[in-house]
């Protein structure tokens, strides 16, 4: 009798059944085309027609569980081991059936990026209803919209996602960079790390980091971590860019000045110099300011010396501004001379006045008062810029800087008084009643 209800059930029994398959099948046509001929699937539509819940909770389950172990061979059976390290190792699909089980599955699925944090959560919770409905015979039996709703759920965040990116091997991927065979397409670099979970994007970087400083890296290596770090680093977390910025502080400390100048080298090149500590940027700069300042009119050695500040633009520690300021000014304005080699007589480093201006454009209120502090203060300055054509250079500075101070900027009459040719007179008085 029991039998015969199932083949040929009533015909009221077939119309809510074919109302509760609607639902249902509604919700099947968001799977995966791939996973549409899926056995476990197959099975759940079989056994939903004649109210079989239980079973199809646990059909669908499994058809979830088989798609993850896919997912996870696919994307990297090496990292799913890393991170999970199983009681064996995992080579083949037949080992997640001996030594993988469903929670270890969902958290390895989800560490390595088959699946979100949401999807995460939301899986533990089918798995859940797997098991007491699937696993405990003696459970209430579920109603459809239990069942609906487990499936739609593992539809939504599973069966109907694509694979994800397969990616790549840390250890294999830095051998790689060491050969001369390495890939250095750009798009070929970011396909292959962008995909990487957080906590391999941060291995990554400090594991370049570490090559890039260290004195037996090769030139080959080195110059694919030029290629890949700053690709990395666009994608990399917050915290993990300041904790490898602070390593340059380790290297510091460490007093290995070839390692450290490879690590200012490598946080210019990925663009991290504001990340930098206050103690950091003042080891790399004092040296140069003070150079530049002892330096005056050696031109050479203040195109060296601002080549090498240019970098650090808008990131001077206050302690330094006034020097850095001061020598960048002088620089700027150079000096009145004569040559036998030349028909001139504005003399400057032409090297460093084509990257001062872009300096300036970094300037605050607080620059632009070391600015000021400058002018006031400096005699050789003030020496130099009555002669016009100084002064016109000093009046270039002032308009750059001018347009950076802000709207309350205590000195800008003096600021205005220097830029106006018409004003020339009174900005000469102000000096001198500076002086006094």
């Amino acid at each position: 009798m029991e039998n015969q209800l199932i083949e040929s059930p009533s015909s009221e029994m077939q119309v809510i059944n074919d109302q509760k398959m609607e639902l249902f099948r509604e919700r099947f046509k968001y799977i995966r085309e791939d996973m549409q001929d899926n056995p476990y699937v197959i099975e759940t539509l079989r056994v939903l027609p004649v109210g079989g819940f239980r079973s199809a909770i646990g059909s669908f389950w499994n058809a979830v569980v088989d798609d993850l172990r896919n997912k996870i061979m696919f994307r990297s059976l090496s990292m799913f081991n890393k991170e999970m390290k199983p009681p064996r190792t995992v080579t083949k699909y037949e080992d997640f059936q001996d030594f993988i089980n469903d929670e270890m599955l969902i958290d390895g699925a989800y560490k390595i990026g088959v699946i979100g944090w949401e999807a995460h959560k939301v899986l533990k919770q089918a798995k859940e209803t797997r098991h007491i409905f699937d696993g405990h015979p003696r459970s209430s039996d579920p109603g459809p919209l239990k069942a609906l709703s487990m499936m739609e759920d593992c539809i939504k965040y599973v069966l109907s996602q694509e694979y994800p990116p397969q990616i790549i091997d840390i250890d294999e991927y830095i051998s790689n960079m060491g050969s001369t065979d390495f890939d250095r397409n750009e798009f070929s670099v970011s396909n292959a790390i962008s995909d990487l979970p957080d906590n391999y994007k941060t291995e990554l970087i400090n594991r370049l980091f570490s090559s890039y400083i260290n004195d037996s890296c090769s030139s080959i290596l080195r110059s694919n971590i030029e290629v890949v770090a700053p690709i990395l680093w666009r994608v990399l977390p917050k915290p993990t860019a300041l904790q490898v910025a602070r390593r340059v502080d380790q290297e510091i400390g460490k007093g290995n000045a070839a390692s450290t100048n490879y690590a200012f080298t490598f946080i210019s090149l990925v663009g991290a110099k504001k990340y930098l500590t206050t103690q950091a940027r003042k080891y790399r700069l004092a040296p140069y300011i003070q150079k530049l300042v002892d330096n005056l009119d050696v031109f050479s050695v203040e195109n060296e010396c601002v080549d090498e500040l240019s970098k650090y633009a808008g990131y001077v520690p206050r302690e330094l501004l006034s020097d850095y300021v001061c020598g960048l000014t002088q620089t700027y304005v150079g000096r009145i001379g004569g040559s036998a080699y030349y028909a001139r007589t504005d003399f400057y480093a032409d090297g460093a006045a084509i990257k001062i201006p872009k300096m300036f454009e970094y300037f605050d209120d607080e620059s632009a008062h070391a600015f000021v502090d400058t002018i006031k203060s400096n005699s050789l300055l003030q020496q130099r810029i009555q002669s016009n054509v100084k002064l016109r250079r000093l009046r270039t500075l002032g308009e750059i800087v001018y347009k950076r101070i802000s709207e309350h900027f205590d000195e800008k009459e003096f600021l205005e008084a220097l830029l106006d040719e018409k004003r020339e007179k009174e900005f000469f008085e102000m000096l001198k009643r500076e002086k006094h």
